[in-house]
Formats: structure tokens, C-alpha cells, sequence
């Protein structure tokens, strides 16, 4: 666990590798009469060694997914056939003051002749000494009858370091955007700030919500036992915060014993905060910088996109974005048949974690994402593993929580 943030200039170019060749064109699943050879450089400055890079390179349009890893070497050759591609990579550094360090990165290219050559940045995954996503249970649960039911969703964020942290005033933001559709949105910039279609903030003064080390606040959706409504739910009604919906079609009754979260921004009616039940969302925990509030949020940082939409026409449309630099934890979801990019800068979250395989996945409901166990704290709670990458970092179609209810 690293409780610090080690800052990497991506101004300069330390080491360069060649992809060039060594799997055939049907790795990805097509047979094409053309194939070009793609050459990777990565930049970074202090660079001593690039101790090992995992590369991952998926054909957008066909899904197929090739992947390598590099250890001690500043080479390698791929034979990729003509095709547009997405490119993830992780690993870890050795820096000119011999400290190793985890680097992430993402791009994107289309190879269309026999050379393309392409930069990647990489980004220091930054690992801040705050709250992290534990758990979070989007799916909800199906009842004895076969019918969805629409409540009983949370989050449960854990302080996973060894001093008190406050929850007072963190900020949950929900993606804009889908894993499961690129549209291609202009401007657009992962590496900059995260595109939100819904913000909560906490309630609190700055110290009224203290949470001891290893210990963790729930967020529920609506805090009642739900197992009343339904026996196969979850009882949430000793939840720390609730998000009830004000919808009159979802019969949700606010407890008065538990403080309700401040949704400042939605796109849904009636002040909802809905998850996305089969996973396609991205979520960030994320705090305001001194001189910041909800009010200067509202007012500052609007994002306005546009988009070439299914009809060749194109789409505006308005949300918010939040500064990759307020970001202290995120998570990508989705599903394997469906996934197509993450929705957030590889230095915060390189990977993604999720609930069933395909889409409308009837195996998904009761089970939730949950992080890894790396082992036990001095006063025995549980320390989280916490890569900045969810596909290492959480178990996917977990088993959630609250079975039992709330024991803090």
C-alpha cells in the first residue's frame, strides 16, 4: 500500500519498444489480407528500467483482446491486421532513484499501412491516503415471484488506512457515460476530469462524521429493512447515509434517523440517484479542493459535448465533469460481452470489475463487486487491496455484504 503520491513528468521519452510480430492475424478472430506493424514508444522521466508492462489490445470491432507482458525488456513485436484498437497498459517502473512504482495508460489507433508508430504517456497511479470503494451492490435483487425489485442498492466505503478519516462532504459522482458505448464524444479527456450524469455530497461541517481506521460508512439507496418489502433483501436500515428517490412510483419512505446525502446534480427526475442494475456505470469518490463547494461545482464546471448520433446527425448535450485532481477512488463496471472502454484516466482506475457476462445476466442479481483482502490492520480490521486497477483489485459476482444487516 502506498500512502503517497510520486510525481512522473511525461515531458520526456526514456525508452521505446517495437511491436513488430510474433501472432498471426487469426489471434483476433478474422482472417484480413493486410496487416501493418505497430510501433510503441512510452515517455516518462526518471525511468531507469521498466520492470514489467502488462499490454492489452483490443480490436473495437470485433472485440478480440491480445494480450503480453514485458519484463526487462524494452521490446517486443506484434503482426496486428488492419483494424481499429484500443490499447491498455499496467505495471510497474524503476525510477533513477530506485524506487518502484505502479504506472498505468490507455490509447487508441488505427492501423491502416504497413508502420503506424504511436507515444503512450504513462500516468503515476496515484494512491490516496482516504476513503476507497469497498463495496458496491448496483444490482439489486429479483423476488420470490420473479419480479425486479427497484431499491435496497448502496455503496460502502471503507477507510483503508491507519489514521481517522471524516466523511463529511465527499462527493459520489456517477459516469456520464457508458462502458458499453463510445459515442465518441467531443471535447473529451479521461486524462483530465470525469464526465458525470449524477453528484451526491455528503452532509457534514468537516469533522462530524468520523470513520476509525479499517472501519466503513454505508450509502443505501433508501436505509429501511428491505427484507419487509421482500425476504430475499437486505436490511439497510442502520445505513450511515441515504439517497431516497422522491418518485411516488417507488413507495420510498425516508428514515429520519439516518441523514440524507445532498444529490446537487441529476439528470432524472424527481432528484433520483439511480445505479445502473446491469452495470454499464463507472463511479468516483472524490473531495472538494479548498475554496470549492457545491454551489462553485454548479457553476464552474458544466460540460457540454456533442456526438454523432445513430442517424448520422449530430447531438448536444450538457452534464458536469469532475477534476481528475479531486479524485481519491474509482471503480469501472460492465460486462464481458458488452465492454468496450473504461471511463476513467488508467492513473485512477485501469481496469473494471462486474456482475454477470452478458447483457440482462439473470445470474447478477444479489451479488455485488467487491474489493480484494490483502490482510488484517493492527486493530484486526480488514486492509483492501487497492492497484488502481479493478480487475485486480475486486472480486467479481460477489456475495454482498449485508446479508444480515449492518454490524459496524
Amino acid at each position: 500500500m502506498k500512502k503517497r503520491v510520486l510525481l512522473l513528468s511525461l515531458a520526456a521519452m526514456m525508452a521505446t519498444f517495437t511491436v513488430t510480430s510474433c501472432s498471426s492475424d487469426d489471434d483476433f478472430g478474422v482472417e484480413a489480407a493486410q496487416s501493418g506493424v505497430l510501433t510503441l514508444s512510452f515517455s516518462g522521466n526518471n525511468i531507469m528500467n521498466y520492470k514489467s508492462l502488462e499490454i492489452e489490445i483490443q480490436e473495437i470491432n470485433t472485440g478480440a483482446i491480445v494480450k503480453q507482458t514485458i519484463e526487462n525488456t524494452n521490446s517486443y513485436s506484434f503482426n496486428l491486421a488492419y483494424g481499429s484498437y484500443k490499447i491498455i497498459v499496467n505495471g510497474t517502473v524503476i525510477t533513477t532513484d530506485n524506487e518502484e512504482i505502479a504506472v498505468g495508460a490507455q490509447a487508441q489507433t488505427d492501423i491502416t499501412t504497413a508502420a503506424t508508430n504511436l507515444n503512450i504517456p504513462l500516468f503515476v497511479k496515484e494512491f490516496y491516503d482516504d476513503f476507497i470503494f469497498e463495496e458496491v451492490f448496483f444490482t439489486g435483487i429479483k423476488t420470490a415471484d420473479g419480479k425486479v425489485y427497484n431499491s435496497g442498492r448502496y455503496f460502502k466505503l471503507t477507510n483503508n488506512t491507519d489514521k481517522i478519516l471524516y466523511a463529511d462532504k465527499l462527493i459520489i459522482g456517477q459516469s456520464e457515460f457508458l462502458t458499453t458505448d463510445d459515442k465518441n464524444p467531443t471535447p473529451y479527456n479521461v486524462n483530465q476530469s470525469f464526465a458525470v450524469k449524477g453528484v451526491m455530497v455528503l452532509p457534514g461541517n468537516g469533522t462530524d462524521y468520523p470513520v476509525q481506521p479499517g472501519d466503513f460508512i454505508v450509502i443505501a439507496d433508501n436505509a429501511i429493512n428491505h427484507k419487509q418489502n421482500t425476504s430475499n433483501a437486505y436490511d439497510l436500515h442502520n445505513a450511515d447515509f441515504e439517497f431516497p428517490s422522491t418518485n411516488p412510483s417507488l413507495g420510498q419512505v425516508d428514515n429520519p434517523d439516518v441523514p440524507n446525502v445532498d444529490v446537487i446534480y441529476t439528470q432524472m427526475t424527481y432528484n433520483m440517484f439511480f445505479l445502473h442494475n446491469r452495470g454499464f456505470e463507472s463511479y468516483v469518490i472524490a473531495r472538494f479542493p479548498a475554496g470549492e463547494t457545491s454551489t462553485t461545482f454548479l457553476t464552474n464546471h458544466k460540460y457540454n459535448y456533442q456526438y454523432t448520433n445513430s442517424a448520422g446527425n449530430i447531438t448536444s448535450k450538457s452534464a458536469y465533469e469532475i477534476p481528475n485532481s479531486w479524485i481519491i477512488d474509482a471503480v469501472n463496471n460492465s460486462v464481458a460481452a458488452k465492454f468496450v472502454h473504461t471511463l476513467t484516466s488508467a492513473g485512477l482506475d485501469a481496469g473494471w470489475t462486474a456482475c454477470g457476462t452478458i447483457d440482462s445476466d439473470d445470474t447478477r442479481f444479489g451479488k455485488s463487486v467487491r474489493r480484494k483482502v490483502l490482510g488484517q490492520m493492527e486493530n484486526g480490521k480488514n486492509i483492501y487491496m487497492d492497484t488502481n486497477n479493478s480487475t485486480n483489485d475486486f472480486v467479481k459476482d460477489s456475495q454482498p455484504s449485508f446479508i444480515n444487516g449492518i454490524v459496524h
